[in-house]
């Protein structure tokens, strides 16, 4: 009886490792093939002896491929499972294997954004940001650190996940669970980003929009306050009145929009922004219409 042929926890970890460099060749035409071969090249030379084997093995997984970078390693445990059990004489063809990948990769992806993109790397910056706006020099080095302790780890354990369950994990995918899953990380996703969107982003408008004269008494005449210290005694004694410091009052947009609703244009510009990328506008484009109209509305004393 012919011994089977196993991938060893050493020979799991050097896919993990290749893993992370998916899209390091990341192309037009089929995505991240290229680097999920490359990721694949340790199994595939543990599993099959022969050239021609491992020839056909890296061939059919130079067909197209492409999901989030890190929800790739369930896939990738999955595959592995199948490669494994291949080699082993299972009855598993080509488009069988190829299959499975095009069948996860695309509910999967879904989970990416929100989880990494969304949740866990903006949380990261905005603390590793909170330390290096003081001069903290652990800012950086903590965003670094956790971060790659979160993605690696992530990475490493979904896997293993994906190679102990086999090709029965595609069930469960597919099911309810990724759903809820989906939908849980979009809600805390979109969460987090408004947080952000009402700390980094800011529009300020500059002009007026009435100026009231106000009356004698309701306003300070320096010219009539004493000289020296006993002037500034009266000066702030006439604030704390609750006098005004100048003959008008002038009220700006700005204040009338923190009135009602603070931070209520930097949502709305947050929502063009999303508007424009659903309507397939590119980023570039947006980028660079922000500035001009940034800079036009500064020119006309609107910013």
């Amino acid at each position: 009886m012919t011994e089977k042929i196993q991938l060893s926890k050493a020979d799991r970890q050097k896919v993990w490792l290749r893993s992370t460099f998916l899209q390091g060749s990341w192309n037009y035409e089929r995505m991240q093939n290229l680097g999920w071969a490359y990721s694949l090249i340790p199994a595939i030379k543990k599993l099959y002896t022969s050239k021609e084997d491992q020839a056909a093995a890296l061939e059919r997984h130079l067909e197209f491929f492409n999901t989030h970078p890190y929800v790739a390693a369930p896939i990738m445990g999955v595959t592995l499972a199948l490669e494994e059990e291949k080699a082993n004489g299972a009855d598993i063809d080509d488009a069988a294997i190829q299959g499975v990948k095009i069948g996860m990769m695309g509910p999967l992806a879904g989970i990416g954004d929100p989880v990494f993109w969304f949740t866990v790397r903006p949380i990261l910056g905005a603390l590793g940001a909170s330390l290096a706006q003081n001069g903290n020099i652990l800012g950086p080095i903590l965003f670094f650190v956790l971060w790659n302790a979160i993605r690696m780890g992530f990475l490493w354990y979904t896997q293993e996940i994906g190679y102990k369950a086999g090709s029965e994990i595609t069930k469960d995918m597919s099911g309810g669970i990724l759903q809820d899953i989906t939908k849980g990380a979009s809600i805390l996703g979109m969460f987090i980003l408004a947080v952000l969107v009402e700390r980094w982003v800011s529009i300020k408008f500059v002009f007026n929009v009435s100026s009231v004269q106000l009356d004698e008494k309701a306003y300070i005449h320096w010219d009539k306050l004493p000289d020296g210290a006993k002037g500034i005694q009266e000066a702030f004694k006439q604030v704390g009145e609750g006098l005004s410091q100048t003959p008008q009052k002038v009220t700006s947009f700005q204040q009338n929009l923190d009135s009602l609703i603070p931070g209520l244009m930097g949502l709305l510009l947050t929502f063009l922004c999303m508007w424009l990328l659903k309507k397939k506008v590119s980023p570039i484009t947006i980028i660079i219409g922000l500035f001009i109209v940034g800079i036009l509305a500064h020119v006309a004393g609107l910013m």
